[in-house]
């Protein structure tokens, strides 16, 4: 019997907590009316996992020296982090309604000196992989033992500084290094391997001299699996390929890539009117898909 590194206790509270956290993230969209949808969704288990088993971090001092680096390079999923982060204590909830508006701390694209706990400002895609490798690196020359996480779109993986910054991390075996890539298919304008296929993703990682690890980045129980894998190869980086479905808890948007960019009450049409778009994904998240009753029905 496998044995694994977190407790069914542990996950089922996981699931809950990012229930929640994609609730925060409708919320905060629908008041900025603008932003992105699809990959947020996707992202929410990861994110939850990452802030509330994995890193290594305190939300009270988001500059303590010991903690682990987590670097999101495809910064226009930053809503997801936003919510988590406001979850999990480094400010409060309902400045989640401050996205995007003038002077906010939470930007469209996270900005390291405006945002406690952000470490990088984020923008061109394929820049932060190369960003969380010259963290690893300098962090092995000091001694450090944090950890750095970088978390990639998969379309990104379309712009050639993001290859050299893998090729990078693994001349120099940054064993403390784990990429995390949001295999989620799609990009702004249809899905990757219609634009720009990626495929074979692991074999070019392996080719690149990466450990490399496929999970459904769903099951947050793999995951954390994976995470601690990660910890235990010492001669190279290891990167997570995490399958994720794009409007991940809304079903009528799941796999939709019209809605990569876009709010809701801002989206297409063809399944509800853009002004019931909030209500109906707030509703859909409430109930589980309409499994059980919402404390707000």
């Amino acid at each position: 019997m496998a044995t694994h590194s977190i407790h069914e206790e542990k996950v089922k509270e996981l699931e809950e907590c990012a229930n929640a956290i994609r609730q925060s993230l409708i919320e905060e969209l629908v008041v900025a009316g603008s932003g992105h949808t699809a990959g947020p969704l996707g992202m929410a288990d990861i994110f939850t996992a990452l802030y509330f088993h994995v890193l290594n971090h305190d939300p009270k001092n988001p500059e303590w020296p010991e903690r682990d680096r987590l670097i999101l390079s495809n910064g226009h999923i930053c809503p997801i982090r936003y919510a988590t982060m406001a979850h999990a204590g480094y400010f409060p909830i309902e400045e989640l309604k401050t996205l995007r508006k003038f002077g906010t701390r939470l930007q469209g694209h996270p900005e390291r000196e405006r945002c406690p706990g952000v470490e990088t400002t984020s923008g061109p895609l394929g820049s932060g992989l190369g960003q969380a490798a010259g963290i690893a690196y300098g962090a092995r020359m000091d001694g450090k033992k944090f950890r750095v996480y970088c978390a990639m779109s998969d379309a990104e993986h379309q712009a050639g500084n993001l290859w050299e910054s893998a090729m990078f991390a693994a001349n120099n075996h940054l064993s403390n290094l784990t990429g995390i890539v949001d295999r989620n298919n799609i990009q702004i304008n249809g899905m990757t391997e219609d634009v720009m296929p990626l495929e074979s993703l692991r074999a070019k990682y392996e080719a690149f001299n990466w450990h490399v690890l496929e999970v459904d980045g769903h099951n947050i129980e793999a995951f954390v699996d994976a995470v601690e894998e990660a910890k235990a190869i010492y001669e190279k980086p290891t990167v997570i390929i995490a399958h994720t479905i794009p409007g991940k808890g809304i079903k009528e948007i799941e796999f939709d890539y019209r809605w990569h960019g876009i709010p809701p009450g801002a989206g297409p049409t063809d399944v509800f009117p853009a002004k019931e778009q909030g209500a109906k994904f707030l509703a859909e998240l409430r109930t589980l898909g309409g499994k059980i009753q919402s404390e707000h029905q």
